[in-house]
C-alpha cells in the first residue's frame, strides 16, 4: 500500500471522515447481514400459526377430552396387539 501524502489538517480529517463512514457502512452490512441469516434460520410464520391451532385446540374442551381418552386408546392398542 502506497503511503498518502498530505498538504494540510484538512485534508486528512477528510480522509478519517471518509474511513469513519465506510466503517460504518461495512458494520450496518454486517448487522443486515446477520438479521437475514436469523430470519432464513428461525421457522416462518406458518409454523406458529399451526403452533397457535394446535394449542387453542388442545387447551379447549377437546383437549380435556382427549386427555382423557387417549391413555385408553393406547392402552387398549397395546393389549390387542398382545392378545388380551
Amino acid at each position: 500500500m502506497e503511503t498518502k501524502k498530505y498538504s494540510s489538517y484538512k485534508q486528512i480529517e477528510e480522509e478519517l471522515e471518509i474511513l469513519k463512514l465506510e466503517r460504518e457502512i461495512y458494520y450496518q452490512k454486517t448487522l443486515f447481514s446477520i438479521d437475514k441469516t436469523k430470519e432464513s434460520i428461525l421457522p416462518s410464520n406458518s409454523f406458529s400459526f399451526l403452533g397457535n391451532i394446535y394449542q387453542k385446540f388442545f387447551m379447549g374442551t377437546y383437549g380435556t377430552i382427549f386427555k382423557i381418552v387417549i391413555p385408553y386408546v393406547v392402552n387398549w392398542y397395546i393389549n390387542r396387539k398382545r392378545g388380551y
